[in-house]
């Protein structure tokens, strides 16, 4: 069975100060559809947009502004962005 992604709604502030969210690198994107496989872990932090991220096979999942979200390495997947994305994210 693939590794899931998981999604944390609206993590409380300390929470993301305690793991440095802020600190991570950020990544942007316009409105857009693109294959990705996730070589390592990636843990991110959405800070604005809508995106549905559909694993290869498997169910959509709808990822927004406010979530903190972790995508298992070995994750093949879609990522269809409705509204631009930012994001903090961290490998490994």
């Amino acid at each position: 069975m693939a590794a899931e992604i998981t999604i944390e709604h609206n993590p409380s502030p300390a929470k993301l100060d305690v793991i440095g969210v802020y600190d991570w690198p950020v990544w942007e994107k316009e409105v857009s559809t693109f294959p990705w496989t996730y070589d390592k872990q990636e843990k991110c932090y959405i800070v604005e947009g809508d995106v549905i991220v559909t694993p290869d096979g498997g169910e959509p999942v709808h990822i927004q502004e406010g979530d903190f979200v972790t995508f298992p390495a070995g994750l093949s997947c879609t990522w269809e962005i409705r509204e631009d994305v930012e994001k903090h994210y961290d490998f490994g």
